[in-house]
């Protein structure tokens, strides 16, 4: 069992999501939003241009020679957390006549073995911070170096004795990169595990690895360090009942899904001004990051009875993945412990995304850019999309038939507007959904899907098991998919025999406000105590979690203190613009600038039907308004226009 946990930073999150929170018919064609639309930048979160990463590499390349033959490569560069207190002042003035704080673009090299952390500012074109990163830890790998390395283990004489040895073709094999883990060293070199697999009738990688070689490359000498074979037999999952593409499965096929489409005779409901999107009473920004993917930010939605935006997120985005496999048996198991944003980048996996079935037909596209190990301009194109949706859901309604000579049924649809990304690492696809619906709740999804990551045994079936052999579910000939991790009533003098009220406590400090939920019934809000509603409530915004699932390893276990975060649902900590990945110390957070990490949790045990491809698992979390607003906001959304599709027919000529 594999256990997922991701965590989402929140700022006014194993998933870690992370929001900064203000104090309180078919479309013809597919319209994409190149990088070319953003021509000229105004907007503080604007992501970096393919001509700025130009420059950086540039003004960079003044002070140091770079390139893998210097050993200086560039990790990560991304735009530079631009100072909130000018963000804010250039987003509230009118007509935005303030100038926007200055671009700046952070970069984080490896540099003859070392970690270098440099600030580029874009308008003086000059280096204003340049520093080795002390500390533990080691930079997001590139593409280029994680290729580099596993192309050298393919011309490694002693893996291709080890291939040659089994009977298979070193032409069918191959080779993934994958992490080392985290437990209890003092020191670490920067190093990779190479996972080998093997195709030959199966373009289904995952499915079929060649286990007991343990490959590990350091990744600044790009040298095979480790190899040793403790090969024992040909054991190697079947590639029979494997594939997954439509045009290569033969019939008998499952049931037709009739045609679903959205029709709006009108266009698309919401418009788009560079990064920034307007639908009906929303308008966030929204942008891509290398390593955290899509980012929203500025996320206000428009209050009639005020008649002005009102801020509710100020900046939220994918921190980290935590994904510790469970195999207690195995050696080439127990190191699998991926901190997939942190070491693969959640946007430089991230894939294009595919019209009409990972988005829908009136979904609007846009590209995503990041620089490569040279610091060279890489696209995404159609990284996220945006689209409005329907599924017959009610906003609300109601029916009165209480006064007399009179019926009244008054219902909304329950359209919502959906901005979304797929990031793809490794074996998982993971699905980013944010949700904005027109009563002021932001829904943040999180969808597991893509192929099982499995081991290879003897057995068929589950009566051929010895006792404590293994541990997991068979889900396949020879094939078993590894556990992992994705992370009061009273008496009353009445004829009633119980009751629930609430009692409010104020978390006043960041252990305070440490959270597992499950545990007891209990509502989390974040409120502003210096904003008041004309009946004397708060405002603020209510916490609504999915599905629970908590950390099952032991607290000294060294994974789980790697993945510390993952100990609480819920952190909150001061708003810090230096922390935009999961921390936290015991600071006090009382009427502050604060940051919520919501963790989102699965532990999956995997299942037959888990295979060759696993349907969709779904879980997240809502961001729902609470006394933010004097009355229901949508109570006066205007009923939506019936439409009449005219039939069509074809035409004679064709």
């Amino acid at each position: 069992m594999a256990q997922l946990h991701i965590t989402i930073l929140i700022i006014s999150s194993c998933f870690v999501f992370f929001f900064f929170l203000n104090n309180i018919l078919i479309f013809s064609s597919i319209f994409v939003i190149t990088s070319s639309s953003f021509i000229p930048l105004s907007h503080p979160f604007d992501p970096l241009t393919e001509t700025e990463l130009k420059l950086v590499v540039k003004i960079i390349k003044e002070t140091y020679p770079v390139g893998p033959s210097h050993r200086f490569t560039f990790q990560y560069v991304g735009l530079n957390e631009p100072d909130k207190s000018r963000v804010l002042s250039w987003h509230s003035a009118p007509d935005q006549d303030v100038l926007p704080p200055l671009r700046q673009a952070f970069v984080i090299v490896r540099d003859k073995g070392k970690t270098r952390e440099i600030i580029v500012d874009l308008s003086s074109r000059v280096i204003i911070s340049d520093k080795i990163h002390v500390g533990n830890g080691y930079p997001m790998l590139t593409i280029d170096e994680q290729q580099a390395a596993t192309a050298l283990i393919l011309k490694y004489k002693p893996f291709r004795d080890s291939i040659e040895r089994r009977g298979l073709d070193v032409l069918e094999v191959v080779v993934t990169s994958s992490t080392m883990g985290w437990f209890g060293e003092k020191k670490t070199e920067r190093v990779i595990k190479a996972m080998p697999f093997y195709l030959n009738g199966s373009v289904n990688t995952y499915l079929r690895p060649i286990e007991g070689m343990r490959i590990i490359v350091n990744l600044d000498k790009m040298k095979v360090t480790t190899f040793k074979d403790r090969f024992m037999g040909p054991l190697l999952p079947k590639a029979n009942g494997t594939e997954y593409r439509f045009t290569k499965l033969k019939p008998p096929f499952g049931t037709s899904l009739w045609n679903a489409i959205v029709f709006q005779p009108n266009g698309a409901g919401f418009k788009i001004d560079g990064h920034i999107v307007r639908w009906a009473n929303w308008e966030f920004h929204m942008s891509f990051d290398v390593r955290a993917g899509l980012v929203i930010s500025l996320a206000s939605i428009f209050d009639m009875d005020v008649n002005k935006y009102r801020h509710v997120i100020y900046k939220g985005h994918l921190s980290e993945m935590f994904v510790p496999y469970m195999d207690p048996i195995s050696d080439d198991w127990y190191s699998i412990t991926y901190l997939d944003c942190g070491d693969f980048g959640c946007g430089q996996s991230a894939v294009s995304l595919e019209p009409y079935t990972d988005c829908p037909a009136n979904a609007v596209f846009m590209d995503g850019v990041f620089a490569s190990q040279d610091g060279s301009p890489t696209k995404i194109s159609n990284v996220m999309c945006i689209f409005e949706k329907y599924a017959g859901n009610i906003m609300w309604r109601h029916t009165e038939a209480e006064v007399p000579g009179l019926k009244i049924t008054e219902v909304r649809p329950d359209v919502s507007l959906v901005v979304r990304m797929v990031t793809t690492v490794g074996n998982y696809d993971y699905i980013v959904d944010y949700e904005f619906k027109p009563s002021g709740s932001i829904k943040v999804g999180v969808g597991l899907t893509g192929v099982l990551e499995v081991k290879p045994v003897e057995y068929v079936h589950t009566s051929e098991i010895k006792e404590d052999d293994i541990y997991e579910t068979i889900v396949a000939d020879n094939t078993i998919a590894v556990n992992h991790d994705h992370l009061t009533p009273k008496s009353v003098g009445t004829p009633r025999k119980s009751y629930w009220t609430t009692n409010q406590k104020i978390a006043k400090t960041e252990a305070e406000a440490r959270v597992k939920l499950g545990l007891r019934a209990e509502e989390l809000m974040v409120v502003n105590p210096n904003w008041i509603t004309k009946h004397g409530n708060e405002v603020g915004y209510r916490l609504l979690p999915g599905s629970v699932s908590g950390p099952l390893l032991t607290q000294d276990d060294y994974p789980q203190i790697q993945a510390a975060f993952t100990n609480y649902s819920v952190w909150i900590t001061p708003y810090n613009k230096s922390e935009i990945w999961a921390s936290g110390l015991n600071r006090k957070i009382e009427n502050k600038d604060i940051v919520m990490w919501y963790t989102v949790g699965f532990h999956h045990v995997p299942s037959q039907e888990d295979f060759p491809t696993m349907p969709t698992l779904s879980n997240g979390f809502e961001l729902r308004p609470v006394n933010f607003f004097e009355q229901n906001p949508v109570l006066k959304t205007k009923l939506t226009k019936l439409t009449t599709i005219p039939k069509c027919t074809p035409s004679k000529n064709n």
